[in-house]
């Protein structure tokens, strides 16, 4: 029969925060040889263990709670008559506010792939580079116990509010020769939210043996990934606002970050208000690249050029139920696993549009617009929005004279990135936008009732255009909108293409 056996040879998975160090066995596993069974149900069997190990690592937290324990809970407050619907098997728990620093919440996550071969495994795709989809889902558990931490000794219930901005800062394709350092620390607080940097760092030798919020100047050359996540503190049973520890910059470096945020939060919320294409019609640059874009549509009904498609032609969709395996202490979704579940769903619109394996650039900024319980029906929808050429003035291919010929007046050469930023995209190739809109509804709505839209979420990928040796080579690729709508996602997707180009300046210049 098979049977689990522990094969980690001493290796842990290290979750620390603050001067405390939680290691948590990581086991591995092997199938035991047994003639009885055959070779492809060892496979299988395999399979279905890796998910198991996976969730067994997920729930090792002692004051982990079960669902059976908290479905029993809600039936005991029903008969009490309680109307609470939150998932929260503890009574809440509510301090006075006190300040923090930075330190005091600072966590890391260890990911040694180049020395951990079962480890890397794990975490790889197909084409043999970084599986994102799972590393989001650390990214959110990390960020969620920094905010956690900073919330102690009260214990409210901590959402992920927002995301802004998940950025790829050099390639790291050949996991094999990096082991990962992943830190997190608050970096603002606002009565009932809190902002958590996620950097992530590549390490082609040993990792530091001690890792401290030093890390963060020390190590600039090795940081790979930049992300912020916003969390909110609700009370659990009134889901009122909870207000949160504030937090004490200390150094002149976390004084500067604080006022970053501050004042970043407020330009956002004044962009939301003012360059919104909801209250704001297009500029007319903006008007003139959709009269082009209208044009190019009607010219794709008589010709059928490669690698040009209509944004609707691009749509994938996928739908499922949510199980508990996946929920926060409070019954609700990780929004970790929702990045996982999203981006898959972006990687394939954006492989079957280019018909390559792409590479993850960024994730734009994402508001999770209402929570998604447990047993309810997630529905997502990928589409690609937004194409862009990058280093097309250098070809003289017969494909570019074909999309010069099709698109004379689409705008695809504007090079959003500036000439250090291109130092990344090695190649000449197409940036691509994908927006995955998700929606959510209960089993028990009657049918035909109105879904309630949970978080839009846009993922932009590269495409190199030598990309042969894994497909035939794809040449250029381009997306054609033709609704007044898919021309509006157009536009917006422009937008973003140029604020990342600024953000990822930004991080230049910061990091030196």
């Amino acid at each position: 029969m098979f049977r689990l056996i522990n094969a980690t040879r001493g290796k842990t998975l290290n979750l620390c925060s603050g001067s405390q160090v939680k290691k948590i066995e990581k086991p591995t596993y092997r199938v035991n040889d047994n003639s009885h069974y055959p070779e492809d149900a060892a496979d299988a069997t395999s399979t279905i263990m890796a998910d198991a190990i996976d969730f067994q690592n997920r729930i090792q937290a002692k004051d982990r709670v079960t669902w059976w324990e908290i479905l029993n809970k809600q039936s005991l407050r029903k008969k009490e008559g309680k109307n609470i619907d939150s998932f929260t098997i503890d009574d809440v728990k509510t301090t006075d506010v006190i300040e923090k620093t930075r330190g005091d919440a600072f966590s890391y996550l260890s990911l040694p792939f180049k020395d951990d071969i079962f480890l890397r495994d794990f975490y790889i795709n197909a084409a043999g580079r970084l599986r994102f989809g799972h590393l989001f889902q650390d990214l959110d558990a990390l960020a969620g116990r920094v905010a956690a931490t900073h919330c102690k000794p009260a214990e409210p219930m901590n959402v992920t509010a927002s995301i802004d901005r998940i950025y790829v800062t050099k390639k790291i394709d050949e996991i094999d020769k990096y082991n990962f350092i992943i830190v997190g620390y608050v970096t603002y607080t606002g009565r009932s939210s809190m902002e958590i940097c996620i950097k992530g760092f590549s390490f082609e030798s040993a990792t530091p043996k001690e890792i401290t919020p030093d890390i963060v100047e020390t190590h600039k050359n090795e940081c790979f990934l930049s992300a912020n996540f916003t969390f909110v503190a609700r009370n659990p049973a009134t889901h009122k606002s909870h207000p949160v520890n504030k937090l004490l910059p200390t150094t002149e470096t976390e004084w500067i970050d604080f006022k970053r945020a501050e004042s970043h939060n407020a330009a956002k919320k004044l962009r939301a208000k003012l360059e919104s294409l909801d209250k704001v019609p297009p500029t007319e640059a903006e008007s003139r690249m959709i009269h082009s874009l209208y044009n190019s549509s009607k010219a794709l009904y008589s010709q059928k050029p490669k690698h040009i498609m209509k944004m609707k032609d691009t749509k994938v969709s996928a739908t499922q139920v949510q199980q508990p395996q996946y929920r926060n202490r409070h019954g609700i979704i990780f929004g970790g696993y929702l990045l996982r579940q999203t981006f898959e769903l972006a990687y394939c619109a954006a492989g079957a549009f280019s018909s390559s394996n792409p590479r993850f650039i960024s994730l734009d900024n994402t508001t999770f617009r209402a929570p998604v319980p447990v047993g309810c029906v997630l529905f997502m929808t990928a589409e690609i929005c937004y194409t862009e050429h990058l280093h097309e003035a250098d070809e003289s291919s017969e494909s570019k004279a074909e999309l010069d010929t099709l698109l004379k007046d689409y705008d695809t050469s504007a090079n959003v990135l500036s000439t250090d930023e291109r130092e990344y995209f090695s190649s000449s190739g197409t940036l691509i936008q994908v927006k995955v809109d998700t929606n959510i509804k209960s089993l028990s709505d009657p049918v035909g009732s109105k879904l309630t839209h949970s978080g839009t979420f846009v993922y932009s990928f590269y495409v190199p255009r030598d990309a042969s040796g894994e497909f035939d080579n794809p040449g250029y690729c381009s997306v054609v909108p033709e609704s007044y709508a898919e021309m509006m996602d157009y536009v917006e997707g422009k937008r973003r293409a140029y604020e990342t180009a600024a953000y990822a300046k930004q991080l230049k210049i910061s990091n030196h």
